[in-house]
Protein backbone atom coordinates (compact mmCIF):
# COMPACT_ATOMS: atom_id res chain seq x y z
CA UNK A 1 0.00 0.00 0.00
CA UNK A 2 1.46 3.57 -1.03
CA UNK A 3 1.97 6.51 1.83
CA UNK A 4 -1.20 8.32 0.35
CA UNK A 5 -3.01 5.34 -0.03
CA UNK A 6 -2.31 4.73 3.94
CA UNK A 7 -3.29 8.26 4.68
CA UNK A 8 -6.48 8.26 2.67
CA UNK A 9 -7.51 4.93 4.97
CA UNK A 10 -6.33 6.64 8.33
CA UNK A 11 -8.73 9.77 7.49
CA UNK A 12 -11.16 7.29 7.05
CA UNK A 13 -10.55 5.58 10.33
CA UNK A 14 -10.85 9.01 12.26
CA UNK A 15 -13.80 9.53 10.61
CA UNK A 16 -15.35 6.15 11.96
CA UNK A 17 -13.43 6.38 15.59
CA UNK A 18 -15.96 6.66 18.66
CA UNK A 19 -15.03 7.04 22.29
CA UNK A 20 -17.16 7.48 25.23
CA UNK A 21 -15.48 6.88 28.03
CA UNK A 22 -12.04 8.47 28.67
CA UNK A 23 -10.01 5.24 28.87
CA UNK A 24 -11.33 4.63 25.25
CA UNK A 25 -10.48 8.36 24.27
CA UNK A 26 -7.05 8.08 25.59
CA UNK A 27 -6.53 4.62 23.50
CA UNK A 28 -7.94 6.34 20.50
CA UNK A 29 -5.20 8.74 21.30
CA UNK A 30 -1.70 6.34 21.82
CA UNK A 31 -3.38 4.76 18.79
CA UNK A 32 -3.21 7.64 16.30
CA UNK A 33 -0.73 10.27 17.83
CA UNK A 34 0.76 8.32 20.61
CA UNK A 35 5.07 7.85 20.13
CA UNK A 36 4.26 4.19 17.91
CA UNK A 37 0.71 5.58 16.88
CA UNK A 38 -0.37 4.98 13.09
CA UNK A 39 0.53 8.98 12.54
CA UNK A 40 3.42 8.87 13.95
CA UNK A 41 4.69 5.24 11.78
CA UNK A 42 3.37 7.83 8.72
CA UNK A 43 5.69 10.56 9.15
CA UNK A 44 8.57 7.96 9.99
CA UNK A 45 7.57 6.28 6.49
CA UNK A 46 7.68 9.55 4.82
CA UNK A 47 11.40 10.49 5.61
CA UNK A 48 12.20 7.69 2.70
CA UNK A 49 9.90 8.90 -0.22
CA UNK A 50 11.64 10.97 -3.19
CA UNK A 51 12.49 14.25 -2.81
CA UNK A 52 9.10 14.89 -5.55
CA UNK A 53 6.87 13.34 -3.78
CA UNK A 54 7.75 15.62 -0.62
CA UNK A 55 6.00 18.97 -1.10
CA UNK A 56 2.56 17.01 -1.85
CA UNK A 57 2.73 14.22 0.58
CA UNK A 58 3.48 16.49 3.84
CA UNK A 59 0.64 18.94 3.03
CA UNK A 60 -1.50 16.04 3.22
CA UNK A 61 0.14 14.48 6.40
CA UNK A 62 -0.22 17.61 8.42
CA UNK A 63 -3.59 17.78 7.19
CA UNK A 64 -4.24 14.24 8.59
CA UNK A 65 -2.10 15.24 11.87
CA UNK A 66 -4.70 18.07 12.61
CA UNK A 67 -7.42 16.16 11.94
CA UNK A 68 -6.19 13.62 14.46
CA UNK A 69 -5.86 16.25 17.09
CA UNK A 70 -9.03 17.56 16.55
CA UNK A 71 -10.91 14.70 16.62
CA UNK A 72 -9.43 13.47 19.91
CA UNK A 73 -10.07 17.19 21.30
CA UNK A 74 -13.48 16.73 20.04
CA UNK A 75 -13.93 12.59 21.64
CA UNK A 76 -12.22 13.86 24.78
CA UNK A 77 -14.89 16.62 25.12
CA UNK A 78 -17.69 14.39 24.00
CA UNK A 79 -16.55 11.92 26.88
CA UNK A 80 -16.11 14.51 29.49
CA UNK A 81 -19.59 15.84 29.03
CA UNK A 82 -21.08 12.53 28.67
CA UNK A 83 -24.15 11.24 30.98
CA UNK A 84 -22.08 8.51 32.19
CA UNK A 85 -19.37 11.47 33.84
CA UNK A 86 -22.64 13.95 34.92
CA UNK A 87 -24.08 10.25 36.74
CA UNK A 88 -20.57 9.53 38.57
CA UNK A 89 -20.19 13.18 39.61
CA UNK A 90 -23.93 12.69 41.11
CA UNK A 91 -22.93 9.46 43.31
CA UNK A 92 -21.83 10.23 46.65
CA UNK A 93 -20.50 6.84 47.20
CA UNK A 94 -17.96 7.21 44.21
CA UNK A 95 -14.29 7.13 45.01
CA UNK A 96 -12.23 10.20 45.82
CA UNK A 97 -10.29 11.70 42.53
CA UNK A 98 -6.64 11.60 43.60
CA UNK A 99 -4.38 13.44 41.74
CA UNK A 100 -2.20 11.51 38.86
CA UNK A 101 1.17 9.85 40.57
CA UNK A 102 4.68 10.83 39.01
CA UNK A 103 6.54 8.59 37.08
CA UNK A 104 10.64 8.24 37.09
CA UNK A 105 12.49 10.32 34.73
CA UNK A 106 13.54 8.41 31.33
CA UNK A 107 17.14 8.96 32.33
CA UNK A 108 16.60 7.07 36.09
CA UNK A 109 14.95 4.50 33.57
CA UNK A 110 17.74 3.76 31.49
CA UNK A 111 20.18 4.11 34.22
CA UNK A 112 18.87 1.63 36.50
CA UNK A 113 17.91 -0.65 33.18
CA UNK A 114 21.93 -0.40 32.64
CA UNK A 115 23.26 -1.15 36.30
CA UNK A 116 20.74 -4.09 36.03
CA UNK A 117 22.32 -5.66 33.24
CA UNK A 118 25.54 -5.50 34.99
CA UNK A 119 24.36 -6.65 38.61
CA UNK A 120 23.08 -9.61 36.84
CA UNK A 121 26.77 -10.66 35.80
CA UNK A 122 28.40 -9.63 39.45
CA UNK A 123 28.98 -6.41 39.09
CA UNK A 124 28.56 -4.09 42.14
CA UNK A 125 27.19 -0.78 42.27
CA UNK A 126 30.15 2.01 42.98
CA UNK A 127 29.42 5.73 43.85
CA UNK A 128 31.76 8.73 44.76
CA UNK A 129 31.36 12.45 45.34
CA UNK A 130 30.69 15.17 42.54
CA UNK A 131 33.66 17.36 43.74
CA UNK A 132 37.31 16.08 42.92
CA UNK A 133 40.82 16.75 44.04
CA UNK A 134 43.25 16.35 40.72
CA UNK A 135 44.56 13.21 41.86
CA UNK A 136 41.06 10.78 41.99
CA UNK A 137 40.03 13.16 38.23
CA UNK A 138 43.05 12.88 36.35
CA UNK A 139 46.77 12.40 38.04
CA UNK A 140 45.43 8.62 39.29
CA UNK A 141 44.37 7.62 35.40
CA UNK A 142 47.19 8.78 33.99
CA UNK A 143 46.82 12.19 32.67
CA UNK A 144 49.71 13.92 31.99
CA UNK A 145 50.10 18.07 33.43
CA UNK A 146 49.52 19.08 30.34
CA UNK A 147 46.23 16.80 28.63
CA UNK A 148 43.69 19.33 27.48
CA UNK A 149 41.34 17.47 29.49
CA UNK A 150 42.90 19.94 32.20
CA UNK A 151 42.18 22.87 30.51
CA UNK A 152 39.27 25.75 31.49
CA UNK A 153 37.31 24.47 28.47
CA UNK A 154 36.68 20.97 29.25
CA UNK A 155 36.21 21.07 33.08
CA UNK A 156 34.66 23.26 35.87
CA UNK A 157 37.03 23.86 38.81
CA UNK A 158 36.40 25.38 41.89
CA UNK A 159 37.66 28.67 43.38
CA UNK A 160 40.25 28.22 45.99
CA UNK A 161 42.62 30.26 47.86
CA UNK A 162 44.74 31.30 45.29
CA UNK A 163 42.63 31.30 42.92
CA UNK A 164 44.28 29.66 39.66
CA UNK A 165 42.89 26.31 38.76
CA UNK A 166 46.13 24.10 39.32
CA UNK A 167 46.99 21.02 40.28
CA UNK A 168 45.60 19.72 43.27
CA UNK A 169 42.64 22.10 43.08
CA UNK A 170 39.25 20.90 43.14
CA UNK A 171 36.58 20.59 40.49
CA UNK A 172 33.51 18.97 38.81
CA UNK A 173 33.79 15.50 38.06
CA UNK A 174 34.50 15.04 34.56
CA UNK A 175 33.75 11.20 34.42
CA UNK A 176 32.72 8.52 37.05
CA UNK A 177 36.45 6.68 36.72
CA UNK A 178 36.82 8.56 39.43
CA UNK A 179 34.92 6.60 41.73
CA UNK A 180 37.06 3.40 39.80
CA UNK A 181 40.10 4.84 41.33
CA UNK A 182 38.54 5.30 45.01
CA UNK A 183 37.19 1.98 44.64
CA UNK A 184 40.87 0.94 43.27
CA UNK A 185 42.46 2.24 46.53
CA UNK A 186 40.25 0.64 49.07
CA UNK A 187 40.03 -3.03 47.84
CA UNK A 188 41.83 -5.49 46.96
CA UNK A 189 40.74 -7.86 43.68
CA UNK A 190 39.12 -9.01 42.46
CA UNK A 191 37.13 -6.05 41.57
CA UNK A 192 34.08 -5.92 39.12
CA UNK A 193 31.81 -3.16 39.77
CA UNK A 194 29.83 0.02 37.94
CA UNK A 195 29.88 3.55 38.54
CA UNK A 196 26.92 5.50 37.66
CA UNK A 197 26.59 8.99 38.10
CA UNK A 198 26.32 12.59 37.06
CA UNK A 199 29.21 14.56 35.65
CA UNK A 200 29.93 17.92 34.22
CA UNK A 201 32.06 19.15 31.36
CA UNK A 202 32.52 23.03 30.44
CA UNK A 203 30.83 22.63 27.10
CA UNK A 204 28.00 23.89 24.97
CA UNK A 205 24.45 23.14 24.94
CA UNK A 206 23.25 21.57 21.61
CA UNK A 207 20.93 18.89 20.46
CA UNK A 208 23.93 16.39 20.82
CA UNK A 209 25.90 17.94 24.17
CA UNK A 210 25.13 19.15 27.26
CA UNK A 211 27.66 20.82 30.24
CA UNK A 212 26.06 18.23 32.77
CA UNK A 213 25.04 14.33 31.78
CA UNK A 214 25.09 11.06 33.39
CA UNK A 215 27.83 8.04 32.76
CA UNK A 216 27.75 4.56 33.98
CA UNK A 217 31.73 3.10 34.06
CA UNK A 218 32.66 -0.32 34.66
CA UNK A 219 35.57 -1.49 35.98
CA UNK A 220 36.83 -5.70 36.37
CA UNK A 221 40.33 -6.14 37.69
CA UNK A 222 41.39 -9.69 38.40
CA UNK A 223 44.06 -12.23 37.46
CA UNK A 224 44.20 -12.93 33.89
CA UNK A 225 41.62 -10.78 33.27
CA UNK A 226 41.71 -10.39 28.62
CA UNK A 227 40.39 -8.43 26.24
CA UNK A 228 38.01 -10.97 24.76
CA UNK A 229 35.92 -11.16 27.95
CA UNK A 230 35.80 -7.28 27.88
CA UNK A 231 34.25 -7.76 24.35
CA UNK A 232 32.08 -10.56 25.41
CA UNK A 233 30.58 -8.74 28.27
CA UNK A 234 29.84 -5.41 26.16
CA UNK A 235 28.26 -7.83 23.57
CA UNK A 236 26.00 -9.33 26.24
CA UNK A 237 25.26 -5.86 27.65
CA UNK A 238 24.49 -4.64 23.70
CA UNK A 239 21.94 -7.65 23.60
CA UNK A 240 20.32 -7.08 26.60
CA UNK A 241 19.93 -3.69 26.30
CA UNK A 242 18.66 -3.80 22.44
CA UNK A 243 17.87 -7.26 21.75
CA UNK A 244 19.58 -10.38 20.82
CA UNK A 245 19.81 -9.04 17.15
CA UNK A 246 22.70 -6.28 17.78
CA UNK A 247 25.79 -6.91 16.83
CA UNK A 248 28.77 -5.22 17.96
CA UNK A 249 32.29 -3.73 16.53
CA UNK A 250 35.82 -2.10 18.45
CA UNK A 251 37.56 0.11 16.70
CA UNK A 252 40.71 1.00 18.00
CA UNK A 253 40.85 4.34 20.13
CA UNK A 254 43.30 6.02 22.75
CA UNK A 255 42.50 6.98 26.77
CA UNK A 256 44.72 8.15 29.18
CA UNK A 257 44.04 5.06 31.32
CA UNK A 258 43.54 1.93 28.66
CA UNK A 259 45.85 0.45 26.44
CA UNK A 260 44.81 -0.80 24.51
CA UNK A 261 41.72 1.00 23.88
CA UNK A 262 38.83 0.83 21.80
CA UNK A 263 35.45 2.89 20.70
CA UNK A 264 32.54 0.56 20.82
CA UNK A 265 29.78 0.59 17.94
CA UNK A 266 26.64 -1.06 17.81
CA UNK A 267 24.33 -1.64 15.13
CA UNK A 268 21.93 0.71 14.21
CA UNK A 269 18.89 -0.23 15.97
CA UNK A 270 16.26 2.06 13.94
CA UNK A 271 17.46 1.36 10.52
CA UNK A 272 18.68 -2.33 11.30
CA UNK A 273 22.25 -1.62 9.88
CA UNK A 274 20.76 -0.34 6.49
CA UNK A 275 21.85 3.30 6.51
CA UNK A 276 19.85 5.90 7.81
CA UNK A 277 19.85 9.52 9.42
CA UNK A 278 20.95 8.78 12.89
CA UNK A 279 23.69 6.59 11.74
CA UNK A 280 24.71 8.94 9.17
CA UNK A 281 23.94 6.10 7.15
CA UNK A 282 26.85 4.06 7.92
CA UNK A 283 24.36 1.13 9.59
CA UNK A 284 26.44 1.67 13.11
CA UNK A 285 26.23 3.97 16.15
CA UNK A 286 29.00 4.73 19.09
CA UNK A 287 28.35 3.57 22.23
CA UNK A 288 30.84 3.59 24.92
CA UNK A 289 34.49 3.88 25.62
CA UNK A 290 36.66 0.49 26.52
CA UNK A 291 39.99 -0.82 27.07
CA UNK A 292 42.42 -2.82 29.45
CA UNK A 293 43.22 -0.97 32.51
CA UNK A 294 46.92 0.66 32.34
CA UNK A 295 49.43 -0.92 33.97
CA UNK A 296 50.52 2.52 35.05
CA UNK A 297 47.09 3.15 36.76
CA UNK A 298 46.88 0.14 38.51
CA UNK A 299 50.54 0.89 40.17
CA UNK A 300 49.04 4.48 41.06
CA UNK A 301 46.06 2.61 42.93
CA UNK A 302 48.06 0.14 44.74
CA UNK A 303 47.92 -2.86 42.59
CA UNK A 304 50.50 -4.84 41.61
CA UNK A 305 50.44 -4.73 37.48
CA UNK A 306 52.34 -7.78 37.49
CA UNK A 307 49.50 -10.13 39.41
CA UNK A 308 46.76 -8.16 37.80
CA UNK A 309 44.89 -6.58 34.83
CA UNK A 310 41.80 -5.74 34.04
CA UNK A 311 39.16 -3.88 31.61
CA UNK A 312 37.34 -0.83 32.28
CA UNK A 313 34.57 0.64 29.75
CA UNK A 314 31.99 3.78 29.95
CA UNK A 315 28.81 5.07 28.49
CA UNK A 316 26.68 8.11 28.40
CA UNK A 317 23.14 7.18 29.63
CA UNK A 318 21.60 9.92 27.81
CA UNK A 319 23.25 8.65 24.55
CA UNK A 320 22.04 4.61 25.28
CA UNK A 321 18.79 6.83 26.21
CA UNK A 322 18.87 8.14 22.18
CA UNK A 323 19.16 5.26 20.63
CA UNK A 324 16.06 3.45 23.23
CA UNK A 325 13.68 6.05 23.36
CA UNK A 326 14.70 8.00 19.78
CA UNK A 327 14.76 10.63 21.43
CA UNK A 328 16.89 13.63 18.88
CA UNK A 329 17.61 16.19 21.18
CA UNK A 330 19.21 15.70 24.63
CA UNK A 331 17.64 19.22 25.87
CA UNK A 332 14.23 17.59 25.63
CA UNK A 333 15.39 15.68 28.84
CA UNK A 334 16.13 18.67 31.26
CA UNK A 335 13.26 21.33 30.35
CA UNK A 336 10.73 19.45 32.54
CA UNK A 337 7.84 19.64 30.17
CA UNK A 338 5.23 17.32 31.20
CA UNK A 339 3.94 17.02 27.90
CA UNK A 340 7.24 14.93 26.84
CA UNK A 341 8.24 12.95 30.46
CA UNK A 342 4.58 11.37 30.91
CA UNK A 343 5.08 9.37 27.84
CA UNK A 344 7.15 7.75 29.86
CA UNK A 345 4.43 6.77 32.37
CA UNK A 346 4.09 3.33 31.13
CA UNK A 347 7.54 2.33 30.25
CA UNK A 348 8.37 -0.95 31.27
CA UNK A 349 12.05 -2.90 30.12
CA UNK A 350 11.51 -6.39 29.59
CA UNK A 351 13.81 -9.06 30.98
Amino acid sequence: MSLLERIAALEAELRAATAGTADEVERFRIAFLGRNGSVTALFDAFKQVSAEEKRALGQRLNQLKQAAQARWEELRQGATAGPATADHALDPTRPAALDPAGTLHPITLVRGRIVDIFARIGFTVSEGPEVEDDRHNFGALNFPPDHPARDMQDTFFMEVPGGTPAEGALALRTHTSSVQVRVMEGRRPPIRTVSPGRVYRNEAISARAHCMFHQVEGLYVDRDVSFAELKGTLDHFAKAMFGPEVVIRMRPSYFPFTEPSAEVDMSCTICGGGGCNVCKHSGWVEIMGCGMVDPAVLANCGIDPDLYSGFAFGMGVERIAQLHYRVPDLRLYWENDVRFLEQFNAEAFRS
